[in-house]
């Protein structure tokens, strides 16, 4: 699995609202200022996240996002694939994308395994990790 810069701008977005969590809505550009996000593309992620309702907007002057939730609930897996798409290096083993491959025999095929291993190695971690851990650790 590779993060694409929407995954990462995503992540660092949210990262910063989590350390804001009890501050109220932020504001997108100083989202981008602090985390330097190109701002046109920061809009565009938190419209995605607004509607995967990882966070809310507030409009206004005094206006920006927050966290739909707080940070301890809301998981790295969720906001990856939300942004991302499935977490699985490959299609044939993934959970919420899969597709056959075009393998002769899934169930004996070596790679599948070892990419199966690594899905769930990958899925472990993010899912058991919070925008809250991103700040303590």
């Amino acid at each position: 699995m590779k993060l694409s810069k929407r995954g990462e701008y995503g992540l660092r977005a949210l990262q910063d609202l989590a350390a804001h969590y009890e501050g109220g809505p932020v504001s997108t550009n100083d989202l981008a200022e602090r985390n330097n996000i190109p701002s046109r593309f920061l809009e565009q992620i938190m419209l995605i996240l607004k509607h995967g309702r990882i966070v809310h907007s507030k409009k206004g002057p005094h206006g920006g996002y927050h966290l739909a939730r707080s940070p301890e609930r809301i998981t790295l897996a969720e906001v990856v694939r939300l942004l991302d798409g499935p977490l699985s290096p490959i299609s044939c083993v993934s959970e919420t994308a899969f597709e056959p491959c075009g393998c002769p025999d899934m169930e004996a095929c070596g790679l599948r395994r070892v990419m199966q291993a690594v899905r769930d190695a990958v899925a472990a971690m993010m899912e058991n990790t919070t925008l809250a851990d991103l700040l303590s650790k």
